[in-house]
């Protein structure tokens, strides 16, 4: 990895939405900016058919902690550490605050802790 990372989640996160900030944050990749995740992350698989052609999806399984210590996200969510909440309006206009927000920390950090490429070793000689 090269350069300072951030994720973006908002309430519409659901799911692999979910579990995926709470990895970044397990591993310390960066911050997390925007609003609380939806906090649903119960799966289902396949379904069960019903004699009038419909469909019965049941709940199956849930994420615990990598501590195997407590049940995670579900009911809940993931909390942002930095909380950016897009006004509908501005966001209808184009402008995405969490979007700015996210390039605004990264740029800070890359100020804090400028990187740079490395330069590629000399091509090998093949004769």
């Amino acid at each position: 990895m090269i350069g300072p990372l951030v994720t973006l989640l908002d309430e519409f996160s659901a799911s692999d939405g979910d579990i995926f900030p709470y990895r970044f944050r397990k591993h310390d990749l960066g911050l997390l900016i925007g609003k609380r995740s939806w906090g649903g992350v119960i799966g289902i698989r396949g379904s069960l058919p019903i004699v009038d052609g419909g469909f019965l999806n049941r709940p199956e399984f849930g994420l615990y902690d990598t501590e195997g210590e407590e049940w995670i996200i579900e009911g809940y969510g993931i909390d942002p550490d930095i909380e950016v909440e897009n006004d509908p309006a501005r966001e209808w206009a184009g402008e995405d605050q969490q979007l700015n927000r996210g390039i605004e920390e990264i740029l800070k950090k890359l100020e804090e802790n400028p990187v740079g490429l490395p330069e590629p070793p000399p091509y090998p000689v093949r004769n």
